[in-house]
């Protein structure tokens, strides 16, 4: 039986984070967009010079365009001016998940499962830190996966702790494309419903709405995209 999945104040936990600077500023950013409805999927800091801080994020049910990226970004810049985080000039740059997205909840690997997958472990597995083969789910906090790769004598169908990884990330398939492009038609028909909905009948919620407040003067540029642009 599958384990509850842990949430903080609503919101799903991730089990994959980002260690250092990453962190920090991981630490300033995830309450924020979440009281817009979004989740944090990853935070990187690039660069010693030109330094990109991207912050990659998504609606609940897996999508995100380049007007949610926009919002995030109008709200997280004065937030992240003020806290100020990371320590020299740098470019905020947000971006959606991307085909060949990184699984970081539980949620992701049960969403994803019978997608061809590659784990990179911070801790060692069964020997080794990299695997890649069938992700067959989760139970609990542990990822079955069935290896394409596993030597003579090695088990093929290892059980491998979510928390213990460095990055789980979808492997680039046609029948990855495919479920994608699916998923993609299915928000934009639920979007154009939602936009069809009288003013006074559609909810309120706080994802839709636009921030309109100016940038500060911050020191950093920003800029929306989906991943892989």
């Amino acid at each position: 039986m599958t384990e509850a999945i842990e949430t903080t104040a609503g919101v799903e936990k991730r089990l994959i984070v980002e260690p250092g600077l990453a962190a920090r500023v991981a630490a300033v950013v995830e309450p924020v967009i979440e009281t817009l409805g979004y989740r944090l999927v990853r935070v990187r800091v690039s660069g010693s010079e030109g330094c990109t801080v991207q912050v990659m994020a998504e609606r609940p049910d897996g999508t995100m365009t380049i007007e949610d990226c926009e919002i995030c970004s109008r709200a997280l810049s004065p937030v992240l001016d003020a806290s100020d985080p990371v320590d020299q000039a740098y470019r905020l740059e947000l971006s959606s998940p991307g085909i060949d997205r990184p699984l970081v909840r539980q949620s992701d690997f049960e969403r994803y499962a019978g997608n061809l997958v590659k784990i990179e472990m911070a801790v060692a597995a069964h020997g080794r830190k990299r695997f890649r083969g069938q992700l067959l789910g989760a139970e609990g906090h542990l990822a079955r996966i069935q290896r394409e790769d596993a030597p003579a004598g090695e088990p093929a169908d290892v059980m491998l702790p979510i928390e213990d990884m460095a990055e789980a990330k979808l492997v680039l398939t046609d029948a990855l494309i495919a479920e994608s492009l699916r998923r993609g038609k299915q928000a934009e028909r639920e979007q154009l419903l939602n936009d069809n909905e009288p003013a006074a009948s559609r909810p309120t919620d706080p994802s839709h709405q636009r921030n309109s407040s100016p940038h500060g003067p911050g020191k950093h540029r920003n800029r929306a995209q989906h991943e892989g642009e």
